[in-house]
């Protein structure tokens, strides 16, 4: 593990003294070596108390308690079969308001300290940071036995994932990625729908979501930052990213979804909800290839061309200055509004020999005899709407589908689906009880292709074709280097060659 910050960590006692540094590259023959695994390895689980339980219950610890760090510790905390015993994370007032919910959990704002103390006292944490921190943290707990829930996505980086992957297989513990909309009835009936050929062959999916969001910045980053707040820890919040100056209300704690160093892009988060649906219902693999627009004024070129439009003499000093801002937005941040297509091969549930999915985000609308089929003439601003031979599927983020059209299906019977709560599955599948429904060896593939859309985010207007099993995109090899970054000097993962 990296080693940890200079300043105690713990908050009964001091931190641990440092580890050595290594660094080294994750190469391809590596890649080669686990690739099967996000073809479909065979999941095997061992359930169970792995910590030294005294009263029988689930021996939780909670990594990130704030935001929806605050909602994952809700959700463990309402169920009687779960003890949370430690709690963790980078500021220590988040920390201490969490504290008041369990007064008796012992407390860290350093995860390698909390793995090192806590380790054989422990059955499962979950992992609710930034998602630059997932891949460490997850690989950790895998590395000690531990279960994992860890919110989405999985990982900042594809190779990140395919290593998770592979890992949760080997070490055959039980995962849980962080879609709690998979277990809801809305997602289960869609599967249902789709799979049952309700609304015929598939043809086509559309994923949209352009709700306002609090981390859609215009960047770039500031010029000049300033000395982090005496509760946070301004090294471990930064992690295995390269370090920068901390400046208030852009990073942390709402708002590093827009900073390319610490997050995947809105697509990396939401469409780990939206895609999941037709994922598992068609059984999606890889896809084929992917390609992405993104808004004018995250492009040099654009903003150049949109701003002469608009002038017949335009000054060059204004010029000048847009160009330079969409630069260095394009080094840091994530486009406002993008737009993206994967193509996958078609199967026996879809029309035709590929399935295609569109994500359209911001200021990019699904098509308007698309958004037309809803009958409400209110499109949802965030929702999935699946397009078969003989009907469609409309569904609004989290709630139940809708048949259309309406008048076709409206005697068509709902399918008898038993409730299911996200968090309940994951602690009945670690006392032995089930399995989880976004399992890492069903969601890592899932993430994968999300991921690869990020990329094609950052090289907009090129296709990428995509080799799952030798992880290459061979058509543009210079998005590769897209695939795994470097992780600061310090800040290696045991076992794992980032």
């Amino acid at each position: 593990m990296g080693a940890p910050s200079s300043r105690s960590s713990r908050e009964t006692e001091p931190g641990a003294g440092n580890a050595a540094c290594r660094t080294s590259l994750l190469t391809r023959r590596r890649f080669l070596n686990v690739a099967g695994v996000a073809a479909g390895a065979p999941l095997i689980l061992r359930s169970g108390l792995r910590a030294a339980s005294p009263n029988g219950k689930l021996q939780h610890a909670c990594i990130g308690v704030t935001r929806m760090g605050g909602n994952d510790l809700k959700n463990f905390l309402g169920n009687d079969r779960v003890e949370i015993v430690a709690l963790c994370d980078v500021d220590s007032a988040h920390l201490e308001e969490a504290a008041k919910q369990v007064p008796n959990a012992r407390r860290y704002t350093d995860w390698r300290e909390m793995f090192a103390t806590e380790g054989d006292k422990i059955d499962s944490v979950n992992v609710t940071t930034p998602d630059h921190m997932h891949f460490p943290i997850a690989h950790e707990a895998l590395r000690l036995g531990k279960h994992v829930y860890c919110q989405k996505p999985m990982c900042h980086d594809i190779a990140e994932v395919r290593l998770l992957t592979e890992f949760a297989t080997q070490k055959g513990v039980v995962t849980q990625l962080g879609t709690q909309h998979a277990s809801k009835i809305g997602d289960r009936m869609m599967v249902r729908y789709m799979q049952d050929g309700v609304i015929g062959k598939i043809k086509r999916a559309y994923l949209c979501t352009n709700r306002p969001a609090p981390n859609r910045l215009g960047g770039p980053r500031p010029a000049v930052g300033q000395q982090a707040p005496p509760e946070l820890n301004w090294e471990q919040w930064i992690g295995t990213a390269p370090m920068r100056p901390f400046v208030p209300e852009i990073y942390h704690p709402a708002r590093w979804r827009a900073w390319r160093d610490f997050s995947t892009s809105w697509v990396g988060d939401m469409g780990c909800h939206l895609m999941d649906a037709t994922w598992r219902a068609l059984g999606l693999k890889a896809p084929k290839s992917v390609i992405a627009e993104v808004d004018w004024v995250w492009k040099e070129e654009a903003t150049w061309r949109a701003l002469d439009a608009k002038s017949s003499q335009p000054m060059a000093s204004e010029i000048e200055v847009l160009k330079e801002s969409a630069t260095e937005r394009q080094k840091e941040n994530w486009p406002l509004s993008d737009h993206v297509t994967w193509t996958f091969a078609g199967g026996p549930l879809v029309d035709g020999g590929e399935m295609v999915i569109e994500w359209f985000d911001g200021e990019f609308l699904p098509p308007e005899d698309v958004r037309a089929m809803d009958p409400s003439g209110k499109f949802p601003s965030e929702g999935t709407l699946v397009v078969g031979t003989e009907g469609a599927l409309l569904q609004r983020t989290g709630g139940a589908p809708m048949l259309l059209p309406r008048e076709k299906f409206q005697a068509h019977p709902k399918p008898d689906l038993p409730p299911r709560d996200h968090y309940e599955h994951f602690v009945d599948a670690c006392l032995g009880k089930a399995k989880t429904e976004s399992h890492f060896a069903q969601t890592g593939p899932m993430t994968e292709a999300i991921l690869l859309a990020s990329i094609a985010i950052r090289n907009p207007g090129q296709r990428l074709d995509w080799e799952a099993a030798t992880m290459k995109i061979p058509n543009f090899p210079d998005a590769e280097r897209f695939l795994r970054r470097g992780y600061r000097n310090g800040w290696a993962v045991s076992g794992a060659p980032f």
